[in-house]
């Protein structure tokens, strides 16, 4: 008798352990809403990662970056010495 009590009450308290697990609370986005990006010539805000050379919000300059940095950089065959 006092084996099937020590059962039932481990038994109750597994399954009340398993229903509160399931229990999940709704997830909602509030506070500032979408965040719209600039365009990525305008830069970080900060100049200390900026490569020098480039200005924040010149496109024109952006884009020579990203020309010089494909060729060079990024470009194992310019990079490769016979």
């Amino acid at each position: 008798m006092m084996v099937s009590r020590f059962f039932l009450s481990t038994a109750l308290a597994l399954s009340a352990l398993a229903l509160a697990a399931c229990g999940e609370q709704p997830q909602e986005m509030t506070g500032q809403g979408i965040k719209q990006d600039n365009a990525p010539y305008q830069g970080v805000g900060s100049s200390q990662y900026a490569q020098g050379g480039w200005k924040p919000g010149d496109r024109s300059s952006w884009e020579q970056q990203l020309k010089t940095r494909a060729q060079y950089g990024q470009n194992d065959y310019t990079r490769m010495s016979n």
